[in-house]
């Protein structure tokens, strides 16, 4: 049952991305300066939508997994890291925040627009599969609180830069211009 109501959440992400870009994996759609198409009018009403659905669904997930007896009998005391294993073992990511050490890129050395926003990152100490689970829930929460921001946060105007030399010119202009293709 979880893994289906993450899929529907999954799904509906899929379809926002099939609606600004045509296709579910956008390989093409980010590029140099910009965006190759502008996003839909519809967009932005319908990302608002689904980011507003996600807490109540993250709380569903919780609901059915977090205090559930079986649930807790297969994750709590099982493979537990020690924070000197982690280490010694490379472990990154939710699993090393699951042992207790706050280290998330984002925060310490952040890229992209990421030192414009405000999330936590969330950590436990326990080091077992339970606190791996934990830290995983706490980051959906916290990239919801991102995916807010970030589209609060989206200036008004065109998504792609005016960069002739750089950004690849409208098709239309390339088909009629021989400047566009120069």
């Amino acid at each position: 049952t979880m893994m289906l109501y993450c899929f529907r959440e999954r799904e509906e992400i899929l379809k926002l991305f099939e609606l600004v870009s045509g296709q579910r994996m956008m390989t093409s759609y980010f590029r140099v300066g910009g965006l190759a198409l502008e996003p839909p009018l519809t967009f932005y009403d319908r990302a608002r939508k689904l980011i507003g659905c996600l807490p109540d669904n993250i709380d569903e997930y919780e609901t059915l997994l977090t205090n559930n007896r079986i649930w807790l009998d297969r994750t709590k005391g099982i493979a537990p890291i020690s924070v000197e294993d982690a280490l010694a073992w490379g472990v990154t990511g939710p699993c090393l925040r699951a042992c207790g050490i706050p280290l998330d890129l984002r925060k310490t050395n952040p890229y992209s627009s990421y030192d414009k926003f405000s999330f936590d990152v969330p950590t436990r100490t326990e080091g077992d599969v339970y606190a791996r689970y934990l830290v995983r829930v706490a980051e959906m929460r916290q990239s919801v609180k991102i995916a807010k921001q970030a589209l609060e946060g989206l200036p008004e105007g065109p998504v792609r830069a005016d960069a002739p030399h750089i950004v690849m010119p409208d098709r239309e202009r390339m088909k009629t211009e021989m400047e566009a293709l120069i």
